[in-house]
């Protein structure tokens, strides 16, 4: 088993004191490996997909060494860690090990895309070996000093910090939660969203209009209006309906470009035969973000295992019956809505569902939506999540950013503070006491004028944080300034900076507030959107502690992400955005640049605050990464490796990789679609091993304790002694013997809280996927 794997968690170089000099028994001093450079690293990190393995033992001279997974104590800074080991050492000849336990400190650093936080500068706090004299023990935790002084850095999967700790999430947001339009169909439809009314740019000298503020393929010819839907051309008297297929065009078709932004529409001029009536959509139109659901006829109800819940089968949405209440319960970006009936009227319904909700099964499709029912593991999981920042160091004089407006800068007020903001550009731009202020790819920088000349911001006003969750650019209140020196600004930011919240006990996308786009009428109309809450098919990755976006298909017709077409001054040109329940999903065989993140792509596409998922090809010019597949990106690739030191990592959301490797996917090795899962709590998981003696933990009392199938049991006198759980802890803990000592409370609580930690970082790699908004159907 090697010891410098990338997933290796900190305390592994212990054995390696426990082996050192001393008792020949133990065997002779060893060297630690030499830490090798970050660029070395990068470039010998294998692609591993394994969960950090647990224990850790060491054969040296005849003497075994175990070491057991750490287990946090306290995070109070997200920069020092304090945390506790179970150790066992057998030495040469003997069947009995001698455990204990240590406490050590480390700094941290956290990797919240990869769900990895690494661990340096190890300090050891105290040692315990109950069953040594005072001089033994004192020898043994010399030896564990020394160890920790030559230790390199490790890593633990986030998730069994957090569920180990007793913490405070993030604090909850006053979003809005009111509905949104939601749309229902029982035949194949599609929803085609334009983000306001419709901005229509001229295509050169066809006589042809095309609208710049939907994903969708919609043209006018200043009488009548035409989409094309999954090869359909469908025609109507409005921009807003209602359509008829039709397989007639006006002569100005025959004029479109023969480039790549018109390459899907012109394989369909002249149109195809009609398909069979059944065949073809219903179109909803809306003016502002909306939803829809379509269920293949009539709803199909499956029971879900262990409750008296339903679950609509025959959608590709998170939709739920509850019998009893003559309700259905619907998920979208996070928040549940209720209605007796398909067509509404919805409710908010979060703070109120059904309690057979929490009971769904861990392991089972419906299990994808408990990161979005308040009290769940997944739940409180994700909200400490949201807690957590990722930082990076960017180095002075290398990172500027991209500010450009459309015409003469124009600022307008934040209600509520005496900040303005301005409007009239696609950068966040802050306008306070006289400078300006940008926030860019998780940076700050600021300038004396509207256009700069830009520099790293060593601080950013207070009055930042007043900017209210109703504003457009509230998500930049969760950017902050760590440290600052003269050649270097580190930054950091937490999950509301990529639009994640926490209100009713739950981490949801978006504000909820619909803000509607810059436009500038004109012969090239300018149109800039802002992000949406809705319209986007919007899930959470528990993997990741992120939101991302998908290309779920109606029937055979329509996709979703998010965006629009997207007007870039600083090109002057047009480009097509991410989907608004478009037809392909994205941006389909359109290119498709986004200028938060200098992206070109075709496929599906998402993209908001610099964080991107793209489904499909791509090629990310500023990031310098190009795959197939599912795709991620942190904001603070957006510098570079020249610009950026410290966990700021490329994802790919299919793989995970990161400059140490690859790790979790959307897709999990039994073959399920977009709703993953795995069994978080039974530890099945090829990456997991437990090593000898089962699960072995440190007490917070000092002693040594085991999980197994039959319960607790603590470790005296050379062997395991059965322990009773406290009375009334409303937890099944099998078969227990009636005869052993009980726990404490507090020494109970502890222990269980480490198990579902170390249970849930055994799933890291699995790639839950869920919590967010649908099923994907097979």
């Amino acid at each position: 088993m090697r010891l410098d794997g990338p997933h290796c968690v900190a305390l592994a170089l212990l054995a390696a004191a426990l082996t050192g000099s001393g008792s020949a028994a133990w065997g002779q001093a060893t060297t630690a490996p030499p830490v090798a450079s970050p660029a070395a690293s990068r470039a010998a990190a294998p692609a591993e997909t394994a969960t950090p393995a647990w224990p850790h033992t060491i054969t040296e001279n005849g003497a075994a060494v175990t070491i057991y997974q750490p287990q946090a104590v306290s995070w109070p800074d997200r920069a020092t860690l304090t945390a506790r080991a179970a150790v066992a050492v057998t030495p040469a000849g003997e069947k009995t090990p001698i455990l204990g336990t240590i406490d050590v400190t480390l700094a941290t650093q956290t990797d919240a895309q990869t769900g990895l936080v690494q661990l340096s500068d190890p300090r050891l706090i105290s040692s315990r070996f109950p069953s040594l004299d005072t001089q033994k023990a004192a020898q043994l935790e010399a030896r564990l000093r020394a160890a920790l002084a030559r230790m390199q850095v490790r890593a633990v999967p986030l998730a069994t910090i957090l569920l180990s700790l007793q913490q405070t999430p993030a604090a909850a947001v006053a979003v809005n939660n009111d509905p949104p339009v939601i749309f229902y169909a029982d035949r194949p439809a599609s929803l085609v969203v334009f983000d306001g009314a419709p901005v229509l740019a001229p295509i050169g000298t066809t006589g042809l209009s095309f609208a710049v503020n939907t994903n969708w393929d919609v043209f006018s010819t200043g009488g009548q209006w035409y989409l094309l839907d999954n090869g359909l051309w469908l025609t109507a008297p409005a921009a807003d309906g209602p359509y008829t297929a039709t397989t007639r065009l006006p002569p100005q078709f025959a004029r479109l470009p023969n480039d790549a932004n018109f390459a899907e529409a012109r394989k369909y001029v002249p149109p195809h035969a009609l398909p069979p009536a059944a065949q073809i959509p219903h179109v909803f139109v809306s003016l502002k973000p909306a939803e829809i659901i379509v269920t293949a006829g009539a709803p199909h109800f499956a029971p879900v295992a262990g409750t008296s819940l339903q679950r609509v089968e025959n959608t590709g949405s998170a939709l739920f019956r509850d019998p009893a209440q003559g309700k259905y319960y619907l998920l979208l970006s996070g928040r549940w809505f209720a209605a007796a009936d398909l067509q509404g009227p919805w409710t908010y319904a979060t703070d109120s569902l059904p309690p057979d909700f929490a009971a769904i099964r861990d392991g089972t499709p419906e299990a994808t939506v408990l990161a979005s029912v308040p009290g769940t593991v997944d739940a409180q999981e994700a909200m400490l999540k949201a807690a957590i920042p990722t930082t990076a160091t960017l180095k002075r004089g290398a990172a500027t950013p991209e500010v450009a407006y459309y015409g003469t800068p124009r600022f307008e007020p934040i209600p509520g503070t005496s900040i303005r903001y301005g409007v009239n550009t696609g950068a966040q731009v802050l306008l306070i006491g006289g400078r300006y202020y940008a926030c860019d790819h998780g940076a700050w920088f600021v300038a004396p004028a509207p256009t700069g000349p830009w520099t790293l911001a060593d601080s950013i006003p207070p009055e930042i944080r007043q900017i209210p969750p109703s504003s457009p650019l509230y998500n930049v209140t969760y950017v902050q300034v760590y440290s600052a020196t003269p050649q270097a600004v580190t930054y950091g930011y937490t999950a509301g900076y990529l639009m994640g919240f926490v209100t009713a006990s739950v981490l949801v996308y978006g504000t909820g507030y619909y803000h509607p786009p810059y436009v500038v009428p004109g012969l090239m109309p300018i149109y800039h959107p802002y992000p949406y809450t809705y319209a986007s098919n919007v899930w959470y990755n528990p993997a990741t502690g992120g939101w991302a976006r998908g290309g779920t298909v109606w029937g055979p017709y329509g996709g979703a992400a998010t965006g629009g077409r997207y007007y870039n001054p600083a090109t002057g040109g047009w480009a097509r955005g991410g989907a608004v329940y478009g037809p392909y999903g994205g941006a389909g065989a359109w290119s498709y640049y986004n200028p938060r993140t200098g992206t070109y792509a075709h496929g599906s596409a998402a993209w908001g605050n610099g964080s991107a998922t793209r489904n499909a090809g791509f090629y990310n010019a500023r990031y310098g990464v190009s795959g197939a597949t599912s795709q991620g990106a942190n904001p603070y690739g957006r510098w570079g490796s020249s610009t950026v030191s410290g966990p700021a990592r490329t994802v790919d959301t299919q793989s995970r990789s990161g400059a140490r490797g690859s790790a979790g996917s959307f897709s999990s090795s039994t073959g399920a679609r977009g709703g993953a899962y795995q069994n978080r709590y039974t530890g099945n998981s090829g990456a997991a091993v437990r090593g000898p003696g089962g699960d072995v933990y440190a007490g917070r009392d000092g002693n040594v304790y085991r999980h197994t199938d039959s319960g607790w049991s603590k470790w005296n006198n050379g062997g395991w002694n059965t322990m009773k759980p406290p009375a009334s802890t409303g937890r099944v803990q099998g078969r227990q013997d009636a005869q052993g000592a009980t726990l404490d409370r507090s020494s109970y609580q502890q222990l269980e809280r480490d198990r579902a930690g170390r249970q849930a970082g055994r799933g890291y790699g699995e790639g839950r996927f869920g919590g967010g908004g649908r099923f994907q159907r097979n």
